[in-house]
């Protein structure tokens, strides 16, 4: 089954797969609700039929969660949806142990010891947890671009062979790494994850596992069987205390080996000392084992005359006696060995009790300290005979000051540790706080967001519509900038996503006819404003320019204004002008006396005469004076022809002073009256 592309648990979104294995698919995903890239462990069908197999499973990879540890890959969550069965990891970055055996082969030693130092580490913590492997091989340990390794898939092979040795017929795991107590299906215990990690050591500093063959039968065979090649033989490069360490962790008997982790990374670290250095102490088996054995030989030995003695010394007293009572030898062997027999089964016997009362160390259920004081945990953890220790403080938003926030080993219902264990607590140190920081308004959320994590406080994201803030930026926190709160709550980040209206793309109109351009941009439901330009060198009525550029998103009813070529006509007009009107002149009434005694009755005197300018200022800008020139006040008919473009303005002048000014369309209105 793919799942790139779908999101699982209603958080998980499978982005890709990165690895398969025979348990389960690898995908690397998303989690949505923390906003990181995690690893998902898919397990294959065949796996998910048995229902014992489940439930062991869930138990067992609990459990596993519970472990931390900088060399353990964390589990976060363990999960089924629609019959998938998935474990929710850590997602680190580099490459498997094997990947780099396979592309390097012997590695160097002391990087080899120090990543043996680090997977004995993270067994360490799994042992005292409970927790064995089982299933330790290169394959199961990522070393990071940091040179850090990671071990994964903690208490997960337990659940698995559990179910499917019944179910399949199956030992679950890797052959080339089995302890020899694995590879027949017997017991298993944090020994047998030593041995394992002695096989990947070897493997590490000679490029090669130390038993192989065609089959896994075979090669389970051989763990069980043969003696390995010493892997100095192999890289003589390798240290002797090294080559100690190795040969004693993968010994076949398990009292052979190292009984604990701690007791590997003792000799690991002392190897990067003194890599020459014999400290490997060796456990050596019990020679004393009870044997059967045929009396005959004894009667042989008893039948040789005095003259064998090879010292040639004179026989003994017992030796006469039997020289002399043949028929009593062998009733008194069999008599002294019985006597021998009893006397040693007493004494073992014995030891034994006297050892066993001495070392009967009570099984107490173990406490539940989490949520009680500090004193109040100690009482309880002593009256049960357990050494309390408190192992550090930390702040706590859910326990007062002075409060046990956690405990190792873990409280799990109905289980028990020995009296003298040590239990660990961390103690509260109240609530921290902290204070929302300021200047946030209108950065992206991934800003704020990076500066609440500084502040020890969580980012949750809000969207709303505004006006006035762009979208995609902050317009406020709740609880207020500068407010002090909780460390660790969440602030909420208001972020603005624009005014909700719909957005179009502005196309290009310039170079278009007017009507076109206005088509265009209506149908995309913008508002249009024309202006007019003149422009000679582009053609009339066509767009010019545009207010708001191509290829740019706004709103729905954004106003956009185009600027039309319009190049004006030159149009002919008519100047009507009454200059007796204008002027308000009356003409002069007639002289009736006389001079020097003739009589003037009736005559008139000479008519008067005016200057008449006109001046005409085109729409262009261009100026003219069509009619510059003397004319009798009394006339009231002047029609003069003008020309011009768009708004004329005619100014009339009579003997140098303004009589009159009008400004027209000359296009619409081409006629100018002055009365």
């Amino acid at each position: 089954m793919d799942l790139v592309g779908k999101i699982i648990g209603n958080r998980y979104e499978i982005l890709e797969k990165i690895g398969v294995g025979g348990m389960a698919t690898v995908y690397k995903a998303k989690c949505h609700v923390l906003n990181r890239y995690v690893a998902i462990k898919v397990l294959k069908d065949e796996f998910t039929t048995d229902e014992e197999f489940i439930r062991r499973f869930n138990t067992e990879a609990q459990s596993a969660a519970s472990l931390s540890q900088s060399n353990i890959v964390s589990i976060y969550d363990v999960a089924n949806e629609d019959n998938i069965y998935y474990i929710v990891m850590e997602l680190v970055k580099g490459k498997t142990l094997k990947q780099i055996i396979n592309e390097d082969g012997a590695l160097p030693w002391k990087w080899s010891v120090n990543i043996a130092i680090q997977i004995a580490s993270a067994l360490e913590t799994a042992h005292k947890n409970n927790i064995v492997h089982r299933d330790v091989k290169p394959h199961n340990i990522i070393i990071t671009e940091d040179g850090i390794a990671k071990v994964t898939d903690f208490g997960i092979a337990k659940a698995v062979s559990n179910s499917t040795i019944t179910a399949f017929g199956t030992t679950i795991g890797s052959v080339h790494y089995f302890s020899p107590e694995h590879a027949r299906g017997g017991f298993t215990d944090a020994k047998s994850d030593i041995y394992s990690l002695g096989i990947v050591m070897y493997e590490m500093l000679t490029g090669r596992v130390p038993f192989d063959a065609d089959t896994a039968v075979s090669v389970a065979l051989k763990h069980m069987q043969e003696k390995p090649v010493e892997p100095m033989k192999l890289n003589p490069s390798i240290p002797f205390a090294v080559n100690r360490i190795i040969m004693k962790a993968i010994q076949k008997e398990v009292g052979l080996r190292y009984q604990s982790a701690t007791e590997m990374i003792k000799d690991l670290t002392l190897a990067l000392k003194n890599p020459e250095g014999d400290f490997v102490e060796e456990d050596l088996a019990e020679d004393g084992a009870t044997q059967i054995i045929s009396t005959l030989h004894l009667e042989e030995e008893a039948e040789k005359p005095e003259a064998m003695n090879k010292k040639g010394k004179k026989k003994g007293k017992m030796a006469r006696f039997f020289d002399e009572h043949p028929k009593a030898k062998v009733p008194v062997i069999i008599l002294s060995f019985i006597l021998i027999f009893l006397l040693a089964l007493v004494i073992t016997y014995s030891i034994v009790t006297i050892v066993s009362k001495a070392n009967t160390v009570k099984d107490v259920y173990i406490p539940n300290l989490v949520g009680m004081t500090n004193e109040q945990a100690r009482q309880t953890a002593e009256d049960k005979k357990i050494v309390y220790e408190v192992s550090g403080e930390e702040f706590s938003s859910e326990y007062e000051a002075g409060m046990v926030i956690s405990q190792e080993p873990k409280f799990i219902e109905n289980y028990r540790i020995k009296e003298k264990s040590t239990i660990k607590v961390v103690i509260s140190k109240g609530t921290e706080k902290t204070t929302v920081p300021s200047a946030l308004g209108g950065k992206t959320f991934e800003e704020v967001e990076e500066k609440l994590r500084e502040a020890n406080l969580k980012a949750e994201k809000v969207e709303e519509k505004s006006t006035k803030i762009e979208e995609g930026k902050v317009i406020r926190v709740e609880p207020d900038e500068k407010t002090e709160i909780n460390a660790g709550e969440t602030v909420k980040v208001i972020v603005s996503i624009g005014t909700g209206i719909p957005k179009v793309m502005v196309d290009s109109v310039v170079g278009k006819a007017e009507a076109d351009a206005k088509r265009i941009l209506t149908e995309k439901k913008l508002e249009v404003n024309v202006e007019y330009a003149e422009d000679n060198t582009k053609e009339n009525g066509v767009v010019l320019k545009q207010s708001v550029d191509s290829g740019t998103e706004v709103e729905e009813g954004t106003k956009i204004t185009i600027t039309i070529n319009k190049i004006a006509k030159l149009v002919d007009g008519t100047v009507n002008i009454n200059l007796k009107s204008l002027t308000g002149y009356t003409a002069p009434k007639p002289n009736n006396n006389s001079v020097n005694g003739t009589n003037t009755t009736g005559s008139t005197a000479a008519e008067p005469q005016v200057t008449l300018k006109v001046v005409v200022k085109s729409g262009d800008g261009s100026e003219d004076t069509v009619e510059n020139k003397k004319y009798s006040p009394a006339k009231e008919n002047i029609s003069l022809k003008i020309s011009g473009v768009g708004n004329v303005q005619v100014s009339v002048y009579v003997d140098g002073n303004l009589k009159d000014r009008k400004q027209q369309n000359i296009e619409k209105q081409p006629i100018f009256n002055f009365n």
